[in-house]
């Protein structure tokens, strides 16, 4: 998922979107942990996008702020 993507989408979907990649996250740990994982670079594609999707909240939060 792009960033670009993300600053389009309103706080609501962020939030969704926030929510879905970390249940799948919990999932990818389960399968990694019970050795069913078969694409281990789907665990970073996910965390990096969760990082992706709480940078742009916090860019929205911190622009709310100054106004």
């Amino acid at each position: 998922m792009k960033a670009s993507e993300l600053r389009d989408m309103t706080p609501d979907q962020l939030s969704d979107e926030l929510v879905k990649l970390k249940k799948e996250q919990f999932n990818l740990r389960f399968q990694a942990a019970s050795g069913q994982l078969e694409n281990t670079f789907r665990v970073r594609q996910v965390r990096k996008d969760i990082a992706r999707v709480q940078t742009v909240q916090r860019a929205r939060a911190l622009e709310a702020g100054k106004e």
